[in-house]
């Protein structure tokens, strides 16, 4: 395996934006119905209602009220007293006193009634744990009552000693089956096939998801004192997806949050039946590259070695995930900054064979986004060591045969070489009977050498701000410091977002943010960055930590 491991930060992040959308999810469940969710100190006790062929489950092992922390200017509880009054249902009246510490949302089945003939209809089951039977009891059937209320036709069963109750929607409500099964649960479902289902995986354990061998490596991995956690079926969520995996390395990922007095800190663990060769050695501090990236830098990833990114297990990670997730296999540097990816196809280069396969050392890349343009900025950074040298030349080479023009620069005494290429602008003549022609000198990129550093650049402007850069690189940022605080030492570098400055370029390179914006305003809003990283050494899985940083933290 490479020993560089941050593309992990990405599958992280994938990872993550599925928690919550799928909490918001829970959020429009309950507003059909009412809902709030699941889990457990030990973890989810819900799990004994799922199915191990489940491709996902989400845990939330606190109860709603105590998340006062994440919530600003009381926007989480307007969020629910808007929600539940479409239902008919008070909160505070209806269901806050016998909510309990776990909600559970999981897809348990990819079609319920198994017909490929009719369409594929996923089972959705939520279970909510209750302090008080008694008012949970009540609480189904005012529930129900209020829906036959608003026309819908009940239907009440006993199935193997548990009462289901279940509803004809209305063609403007969703179909919507529920139960209280023993002391402590409250189960809902889109269907009462389902809840049958969820039953007999109680009453037969080797049915439910409690029993999968990859569920219970998994959730030994989960952080303690976790808030929240999800499970993935990698292969039954790709299948979920109608995709045929290349090559399916990875068998299951579980991800857990951890509030602290910082932010909000995302760990995920990504397990494989396939031995994995351990990481190089460990990174016990932040790069020295870093000390080249501006303070001003909306994104910055740095590590070390980027030779065989390209032949990885992550580099296989990512290709599963991004089939996954996107449907279809993407190159695992197209996504590692646009920016970059464009001089590539610009140039005609290959990253990872005319760059990342010279880069043994440390390195650093960063983005500057400027308010004016919808390109950022950017900053390659790399540490000198064997084939640095002959890798610039070859680049030097490259943009030669590009048209480019290699010409040397002083910037306050500083040498530097600069890729240029000349261009004319045409300009309307104060005489009649023609043109004047102007001729410009573009700018491409640049390098130079400081100290143990080979520096390139996109432009003049950010080459004189490195150089200029003083006490004021993006490791002298208190945000910064703050956040990589918050990821456990040794580990394999960072990925950095400012959220702040990054959030407009984001949304315009990918789409699907602005939706998750709208379901989870009160944290998107509260969001001042996040940090990427990846480390463990177990040679069966690959360890990564989200950590999000907070405005009120």
């Amino acid at each position: 395996m490479n020993r560089q491991r941050s593309f992990i930060g990405f599958i992280v992040a994938g990872a993550i934006a599925l928690v919550v959308i799928a909490i918001a999810g829970f959020y429009w469940f309950f507003a059909k119905s009412p809902a709030n969710l699941i889990a457990s100190s030990s973890g989810p006790s819900a799990a004994i209602f799922v199915s191990k062929l489940s491709p996902a489950m989400v845990s939330l092992l606190t109860n709603p009220d105590r998340l006062q922390a994440l919530e600003r200017e009381e926007e989480l509880s307007k969020l629910k007293t808007s929600l539940f009054a479409k239902s008919g249902i008070d909160y505070k009246q209806d269901i806050q006193p016998w909510l309990g510490n776990e909600i559970t949302l999981a897809i348990t089945t990819l079609d319920i009634d198994r017909d490929p003939e009719n369409g594929q209809q996923p089972g959705y089951l939520l279970a909510l744990a209750t302090k008080q039977p008694q008012k949970s009891r009540e609480f189904v059937e005012l529930l129900f009552s209020k829906r036959a209320l608003s026309g819908a036709n009940l239907t009440v069963e006993q199935y193997k000693g548990v009462k289901l109750i279940s509803d004809n929607s209305q063609p403007e409500q969703d179909l919507l089956a529920g139960a209280v099964v023993g002391e402590s649960f409250v189960l809902f479902a889109n269907d009462p096939k389902v809840l049958r289902d969820a039953i007999n995986n109680v009453q037969a354990p080797d049915l439910n998801l409690t029993s999968s061998p990859e569920y219970q490596k998994a959730i030994k991995e989960r952080l303690k004192g976790g808030l929240a956690v999800a499970f993935l079926n990698l292969p039954i969520v790709a299948k979920w997806q109608g995709l045929e995996l290349p090559e399916q390395l990875y068998n299951s990922q579980i991800i857990s949050l951890v509030l602290n007095s910082k932010g909000l800190l995302a760990e995920t663990t990504i397990l494989t039946s396939s031995e994995i060769v351990p990481p190089s050695t460990p990174l016990s501090k932040p790069v020295g590259a870093l000390q080249y990236v501006p303070a001003s830098a909306g994104l910055a990833i740095s590590g070390s070695n980027l030779s065989n990114l390209g032949d990885s297990d992550l580099a296989k990670l990512w290709r599963q995930a991004t089939a996954t997730i996107y449907g279809s296999g993407e190159d695992v540097v197209s996504r590692l900054a646009k920016p970059l990816a464009d001089v590539q196809k610009r140039w005609g280069i290959n990253l990872p064979k005319d760059i990342f396969s010279w880069v043994q050392g440390e390195y650093a890349i960063a983005l500057l986004p400027e308010k004016e343009q919808t390109t950022p900025h950017w900053i390659f950074v790399v540490e000198k060591s064997e084939g640095v040298e002959q890798g610039v030349a070859r680049l030097d080479a490259i943009a030669s045969s590009n048209g480019l023009s290699i010409n040397p620069l002083t910037i306050d005494k500083q040498k530097i070489s600069a890729w240029t290429e000349l261009t004319t602008a045409t300009k309307k003549s104060d005489v009649k009977e023609g043109a004047s022609f102007s001729i410009e000198t573009k700018v491409q990129g640049l390098h130079t050498t400081l100290g143990n550093y080979e520096i390139f650049t996109s432009d003049l402007e950010t080459m004189d701000e490195i150089l200029t850069i003083k006490n004021n690189s993006i490791i002298d940022n208190p945000n910064f410091k703050d956040s990589i605080a918050a990821i456990p030492l040794p580990n394999q570098g960072y990925i950095y977002l400012d959220w702040t400055k990054s959030q407009k370029l984001l949304e315009r390179q990918v789409p699907i943010l602005k939706l998750m914006e709208v379901l989870g305003k009160p944290f998107f809003n509260n969001l001042r960055s996040l940090t990427v990283s990846n480390y463990g050494t177990d040679t069966r899985s690959l360890k990564g930590g989200v950590f999000f940083k907070l405005h009120n933290s």
